[in-house]
């Protein structure tokens, strides 16, 4: 491999990294919801690193090798998720609580960049009107919102848990950032 196609590849890991990060410190939203302004501001992050992704040079094999070293960096990246949760929140994050009890959690909103409005267009999507209507509603790091009802299903009309005693109670969204 040439000089000129190592640093492609150099510069394709490096800006690889670079914008998974920075995609992962912006927020929790997933492509379905997308504004037209975060569309336009893809687009433009986009256009703004290719040249540096293949270092300057317009060949298509600066182009493929860009390509392939993207692909291959993802496929690796993949396979650690996969393999390691410590890795898998760092990278992706974790659900967020933001409801809870009917009392919306102001500080949790702000950290995952959600406003009010966005919250309530997403519980009325979920056929929830009102606030003390949600017992709890988690951000998921899919940027999905799951809501559970104030009203909680019987205990019998529950699944089984790993063999916890049942009190009756909804057992609380697994892993939601609770500090």
């Amino acid at each position: 491999m040439t000089p000129s196609l190592l640093t492609v590849v150099g510069h394709t890991l490096t800006l690889y990294c670079f914008l998974i990060l920075m995609l992962r410190v912006v927020g929790h939203r997933q492509l379905s919801q997308m504004t037209v302004v975060d569309l336009v501001v893809l687009v433009i992050l986009g256009s703004s690193v290719e040249t540096s992704l293949i270092a300057g040079n317009v060949s298509l094999r600066a182009g493929l090798t860009s390509a392939f070293t993207l692909l291959v960096a993802d496929r690796v990246l993949g396979h650690g998720l996969a393999r390691s949760g410590r890795l898998r929140t760092l990278v992706v994050g974790h659900p967020v609580l933001v409801v809870h009890e009917g009392r919306v959690l102001e500080e949790r909103l702000r950290q995952v960049g959600m406003t009010h409005s966005d919250l309530m267009e997403g519980l009325r999507g979920r056929g929830f009107d009102d606030l003390p209507q949600v017992r709890w509603a988690v951000l998921e790091i899919d940027g999905s919102l799951n809501v559970i009802p104030m009203e909680a299903r019987k205990s019998e009309d529950r699944p089984a848990d790993d063999g916890a005693k049942d009190t009756g109670r909804p057992k609380p969204p697994s892993r939601p950032d609770t500090e």
